[in-house]
């Protein structure tokens, strides 16, 4: 069956993979994004496009839709430390301006990009849907205040929305992968690396309590993600919230993945050894059995060296890096 779907942040590195996905399944799909940090080349061939803010979704968004997949956010956790403002009017303001219009225009399927930044500091691992959320800046805040208002939402109004709480989302998918800028994540950091344009990668910490000493992750392929988005919209329940990890269940330390680069790329990979970075735990790693269980999701695509071989393709082919991807 087709449907037609509205995808915020479309032109970012995870919402352009969802609505590659989308398109090939059939749907009928229009991505909205101001291209303040999205890509006008990573909208899927097949797709509509509209350059505008979901603040302004009312604008465009009617009864003719089946549902929206909500990516478009500010994303990147040290700017959110220094300019918390931007964070609460982009991620919070601007899902407040969506769900109005939703709401209006009859619209009564979500899926929501939320993230693993809504926990903050673990008590334990793996992490459940059960754990105490405690953010610890302004962007897993207003993530968590956007998860608030979706429960809400449901609760009031017979919203169906998923939200799906990702960790380290890697790897490409074809043509579409990650072109942050500043870039923060550690793959396409290493990756920099064996490309020439970084002298070399800073370890930060290898006093950890895990097995090398170094932080250990919990990496997901970016289409392995994607699929759960389709998953999310198939198993929406009008009235419920559902909230689920999207991960592996396994984690892969610093060490690994910069061996692992080595391996795939063939390049000498140098490290600088630094101090910890405050508020860096020692693990995170997701318990995704929720998603197992209500979703029918089971990632395929968790061996590193195929995350970072894709990533690897992508970084090779990409045009070069000209602002921070959403989402």
């Amino acid at each position: 069956m087709s449907n037609k779907y509205l995808v915020t942040g479309g032109a970012g590195y995870v919402g352009s993979v969802v609505a590659a996905h989308l398109i090939e399944a059939g749907h009928e799909v229009t991505v909205l994004d101001d291209l303040s940090t999205g890509f006008r080349e990573g909208v899927p061939a097949g797709a509509h496009f509209i350059e505008g803010r979901i603040h302004d979704a009312a604008k465009w968004l009617d009864s003719s839709y089946d549902g929206v997949l909500h990516f478009a956010a500010s994303s990147q956790v040290g700017e959110s430390v220094v300019n918390p403002e931007k964070y609460w009017l982009n991620n919070v303001g601007g899902t407040t301006a969506l769900l109005a219009a939703m709401r209006s225009a009859g619209v009564r399927t979500l899926v929501f990009s939320s993230t693993a930044a809504t926990y903050g500091e673990p008590e334990s691992v793996p992490i459940r849907e059960s754990a105490r959320t405690s953010p610890t800046n302004p962007y897993g805040a207003t993530k968590l205040a956007v998860d608030h208002m979706i429960t809400g939402e449901c609760a009031a109004h017979g919203l169906a929305a998923t939200s799906l709480r990702y960790f380290n989302v890697a790897g490409a998918y074809g043509t579409f992968g990650e072109r942050h800028d500043p870039e923060s994540h550690l793959i396409p950091l290493v990756l920099q690396v064996a490309q020439g344009r970084r002298e070399a990668i800073s370890v930060y910490g290898d006093d950890y309590p895990t097995p090398d000493g170094t932080c250990v992750r919990d990496y997901i392929h970016v289409a392995d993600l994607a699929e759960a988005h389709l998953l999310a919209l198939g198993a929406a329940t009008p009235g419920e919230h559902l909230i689920c990890n999207l991960g592996n269940g396994t984690g892969f330390s610093v060490r690994e993945v910069i061996d692992t680069v080595r391996k795939v790329t063939g390049h000498p990979i140098p490290e600088i050894t630094e101090a910890r970075r405050a508020g860096d735990p020692a693990a995170l790693v997701a318990s995704a059995d929720t998603a197992r269980e209500r979703l029918g999701w089971q990632p395929s695509r968790s061996d590193l060296a195929g995350i970072v071989s894709d990533a690897w393709t992508f970084a090779r082919t990409a045009p070069q890096n000209t602002g921070v991807a959403e989402a």
